[in-house]
């Protein structure tokens, strides 16, 4: 048994419950410490999920079994959007996991993050490796109510990749035409220029801060298999647009099995799309 109690755990509609968890790319080589292995962390990881059940979960840094495992664990009404970022689809990727029970998948596309969007794994900004941005549309089945999920993971080395890539989300968002959800582990401080590119004018807010509840303390989320701590660097985010409530909000620093499903916290959102007139 693992001890482990649900920080948030099933949803009812209207909320959804979604989360940003950078799951840490399976590495196994010996050299690396034993909490950083995938067969140990595996586990954890299908308990967080099971445990958790959210309703739409963006992930980094998911090699393609390990994205399979989140999937499977969250059961047979779960799919998977999304591939690897190398220009044939394979290796590391952010995919978008979610109930297909509760939402209906309209159309989905996968771009880089680059000044040629449709060239797969294609570079621009000065990040040496190929960042992309996944992006969903989906129809709630419970309220009918549409909103568009965007996912990424920002480059950790190169600051103009970063500004660059706000900018890009922060464009998409405004053009998606319905409310808006972004996930991600996007390498930047609430303070840093990135945030206030993605956050310029009134159209992405920060999640933690639109929250009406915050469940747990503001944790940083890059914890690398050490104890929290409060007030630390927050870089795995989740914005919000306008036409969406956010209920409540939390970083999960569970432990499970004694340790860390990854080298990141989980940070889980129950949220609400509001109806045209309302929005």
């Amino acid at each position: 048994m693992s001890g482990y109690e649900p920080l948030i755990g099933p949803v009812h509609p209207p909320g959804l419950h979604v989360m940003t968890f950078n799951v840490r790319r399976r590495l196994d080589a010996a050299a690396f410490s034993p909490a950083d292995r995938w067969s140990v962390r595996a586990p954890r990881v299908r308990t967080l999920l099971r445990t958790e059940v959210p309703t739409l979960v963006g992930l980094q840094e998911a090699l393609p079994d390990q994205a399979s495992l989140v999937r499977d664990s969250l059961g047979p009404a779960y799919r998977l959007i999304g591939h690897g970022r190398s220009a044939t689809g394979g290796g590391e990727g952010c995919p978008i996991v979610y109930d297909a029970g509760r939402l209906e998948l309209l159309r989905w596309s996968q771009k880089a993050l680059s000044d040629s969007p449709d060239v797969a794994g294609s570079r621009s900004w000065g990040n040496p490796i190929a960042r992309v941005l996944v992006t969903a549309l989906f129809r709630d089945r419970s309220t009918e109510q549409s909103f568009t999920a965007m996912n990424t993971h920002l480059d950790p080395l190169s600051h103009r990749s970063r500004v660059r890539s706000a900018a890009v989300i922060r464009e998409g968002a405004a053009d998606a035409g319905t409310p808006v959800v972004v996930t991600g582990d996007l390498n930047s401080r609430a303070s840093s220029r990135p945030m206030s590119t993605l956050l310029e004018g009134d159209g992405l807010r920060d999640a933690w801060d639109a929250a009406s509840a915050r469940l747990t303390p503001e944790w940083g989320t890059y914890a690398r298999y050490r104890a929290p701590r409060s007030k630390g660097a927050r870089i795995d985010w989740i914005l919000v647009s306008s036409g969406v409530t956010v209920d409540r909000t939390a970083i999960n620093a569970g432990r499970i099995d004694g340790g860390w499903p990854s080298d990141h916290l989980p940070v889980q959102t129950v949220l609400r799309v509001l109806a045209e007139e309302a929005a």
